[in-house]
């Protein structure tokens, strides 16, 4: 069923709606412009100069991989203009009237298109956020009925747009491969037929955004991804399981890199699978792009290189499909419990108002003298 409300219409409330609303210990810990510099900011001008920076440039995308799973790049080579227009066509589609982004919604199972929150089925809270998504890899694969039509010309931008990404994306997993002792092409080929997958994010301005989260705490399940994002902020990460947390300074024109589980299971751990959110604010709404480019459902996840000294990270090999299913059981799953232990703390609650309720009119009755009690 299509969203019955957009979120343009519930930031203009005063209060945020209660399915919005997320528990203490997953509510914004660190503002969305509190930035910080721990994030590496990699230039890539001369990674193609064999003989001249290429060494220098390889280790320290690597060191970041290792530390954080997440790092920037500028000096990509992806034009600024072609950036330029897809944030443009981007935004464009958000500031559409609420009937036009509902012609393309996913209910009933469509393969892209636009959705508010995208939580998983079963989670008790939503993510504020609208998203449109759609596939561009597999080429052959692409349908694009479910590719935005508004703005015009939104489909010739995103196709450069996908091809420049893809291409960057396997120059950097070339850097990777190279790290663990692999030909350039390993990673890219353990994806066998790599897919991409454009998802555009639209966080409105929030009533409430110290209650509530523009995405999730996660990791992504994919090889690697790409993220454009605008200059107001929100994209957080964390190194220490979610104890502390820093804000990723918006940099013009970089684009951040961010590992996921496929990379993480390949390098057998050594690369990290970037622990990252979003979060919202009430002053600026904000719009980032992801290239998300994944593996084949059947693509074999297993670690191409084990070290001397090391096990391996999973027990046997398994699909990407596999993979997947199990993270999203691991998390409809952890959403269940969420969801159970919430509902029966609002149960003991109206239990211990009830008993409050009768212990109040027993004492009442017991301090009443008998002729009272008996008129």
């Amino acid at each position: 069923m299509a969203p019955a409300k957009t979120l343009d219409y519930l930031s203009q409330e005063k209060t945020l709606e209660s399915s919005f609303v997320r528990d203490e210990s997953e509510r914004p810990k660190v503002s969305y412009n509190d930035f910080s510099n721990e994030i590496p900011i990699i230039s890539l001008a001369g990674i193609d100069d064999v003989d001249g920076r290429r060494a220098e440039i390889c280790n320290k995308i690597v060191e970041a991989c290792e530390n954080w799973g997440i790092f920037q790049v500028i000096d990509h080579g992806v034009d600024s203009n072609l950036i330029s227009e897809m944030t443009r066509f981007a935004k464009g589609f958000f500031d559409l009237p609420a009937e036009e982004k509902l012609r393309f919604d996913m209910s009933g199972g469509k393969k892209g298109g636009f959705i508010v929150s995208s939580h998983l089925q079963g989670e008790a809270v939503k993510d504020w956020r609208e998203l449109v998504t759609y596939f561009s890899y597999p080429i052959k694969q692409r349908d694009y009925s479910r590719w935005p039509d508004k703005p015009e010309g939104w489909k010739a931008v995103t196709e450069q747009y996908s091809e420049k990404l893809m291409s960057l994306a396997c120059k950097l997993l070339e850097v990777l491969s190279e790290a663990m002792g692999l030909e350039k092409e390993a990673l890219t080929k353990a994806c066998v037929d790599m897919d991409q997958k454009v998802v555009v994010n639209y966080y409105p301005k929030c009533p409430e955004p110290d209650l509530t989260l523009g995405l999730k705490r996660h990791t992504d399940p994919g090889t690697i991804t790409l993220l454009l994002q605008d200059q107001v902020g929100g994209l957080q990460a964390t190194k220490d399981n979610g104890n502390t947390w820093i804000t990723v300074q918006p940099v013009e024109g970089a684009f951040v890199v961010n590992l996921g589980d496929h990379g993480h299971y390949l390098s057998n751990g050594r690369f990290k699978n970037a622990d990252h959110q979003a979060v919202v604010n009430s002053n600026y709404s904000r719009l980032s792009i992801a290239t998300f480019q994944n593996p084949a459902p059947d693509a074999t996840v297993y670690p191409l290189k084990i070290r001397d000294g090391e096990k391996s990270v999973l027990e046997e090999p398994i699909t990407f499909a596999e993979m997947y299913r199990r993270k999203m059981s691991k998390d409809l799953e952890i959403a269940r419990m969420k969801k159970m232990a919430k509902e029966k703390e609002v149960r003991d609650s109206e239990k211990a108002k009830e008993k409050e309720v009768r212990d109040s009119e027993k004492a009442k009755l017991e301090t009443k003298p008998l002729n009272e009690i008996l008129a």
